[in-house]
């Protein structure tokens, strides 16, 4: 074989990562020129960067923490925002935008990685059908709790104390259930889908955290794929989280603290890209133990405060 006729392969794959570098790169100085446009509406940036800059890191562990074991970033922001003294409708409005931002980011993550190694893989088998069933229901059970206005049965500091307790109950028995693995989704999933994403999108009105974590835990204690009801729960909850966005963020009445969500915001990007690979990385029950042992030792401070 000629040595010229060897070159040609290598430049035909070297073409293909050429072009998904440059895709990449105008990607990254496209966000970083919405950002600077987004910072320039703001008075006094030094200011702005010294109060709030710290915040950035909030957000990359918030979304880290949600986007690896699909429980919104909301258990994370919510005791962060009490600590710090907001009402209620700031830690719930604020909670929201930064997770438009960090959800999304992981829900493209992992319908990337969906479409790349588990499009034909039975163990995946409804994925799709899934998310979609229980997003739609979870939209449909959030505005349930914005019209009728059905209000949350205690204060935003008990009812998430106790959630958080609970949750991380769940999450350890999940973690440690026997049950098989099988093969794909019954039909009788589909309902309870239906169910826990209507709820959970109340609670989660309530408490800016809910629907993912309940479609993940149901889905891990039916026996399925862990890291396809990972995907499932950051799906869902990107797509609720969004449905809020005319209250939260494009409301006039917003009460979203915007400069905190400037920093938080693009930290929760950066923590949404990183976590699948870190879900991927480290096994997940690892990963769930410890942030379980987290989430109930905080409801539990929260609560006895």
């Amino acid at each position: 074989m000629s040595p010229l006729n060897t070159l040609v392969p290598s430049n035909t794959q070297s073409a293909p990562r050429l072009t998904r570098h440059y895709r990449n790169l105008s990607l990254i100085l496209l966000l970083c020129g919405a950002w600077l446009f987004w910072a320039s509406h703001f008075h006094s940036p030094f200011d702005l960067i010294q109060e709030y800059g710290r915040f950035i890191f909030l957000g990359i562990t918030g979304a880290i923490f949600a986007n690896s074991t699909g429980a919104g970033g909301g258990v994370i922001f919510i005791p962060v925002f009490s600590s710090l003294n907001f009402s209620e409708s700031q830690s719930v409005a604020t909670s929201f935008m930064i997770q438009c931002f960090g959800m999304t980011a992981g829900a493209i993550s992992w319908s990337l990685y969906y479409k790349k190694r588990h499009l034909e893989d039975a163990a995946w088998s409804g994925f799709v059908k899934a998310a979609l069933l229980a997003a739609f229901f979870s939209v449909l059970g959030f505005w349930s709790s914005q019209l009728l206005q059905l209000n949350s049965p205690s204060s935003l500091h008990t009812s998430f104390s106790i959630f958080s307790i609970v949750l991380g109950i769940a999450i350890v028995i999940s973690s440690k259930s026997s049950t098989p693995i099988t093969r794909a989704i019954m039909p009788v999933d589909f309902l309870w889908l239906a169910l826990i994403g209507y709820f959970g999108g109340i609670i989660t009105a309530w408490l800016s955290v809910g629907v993912g974590e309940l479609v993940v835990i149901y889905l891990m204690l039916r026996g399925l794929c862990t890291k396809m009801a990972i995907a499932t729960g950051v799906i869902v909850s990107a797509i609720t989280v969004w449905s809020a966005s005319p209250i939260h963020i494009f409301s006039t009445n917003s009460h979203a603290l915007f400069e905190l969500v400037l920093f938080a915001g693009p930290g929760a990007v950066i923590g949404g890209l990183l976590a699948r690979k870190l879900a991927l990385y480290l096994p997940v029950k690892v990963l769930k133990l410890f942030f379980s042992i987290w989430i109930i030792l905080t409801g539990s401070v929260m609560l006895a405060s």
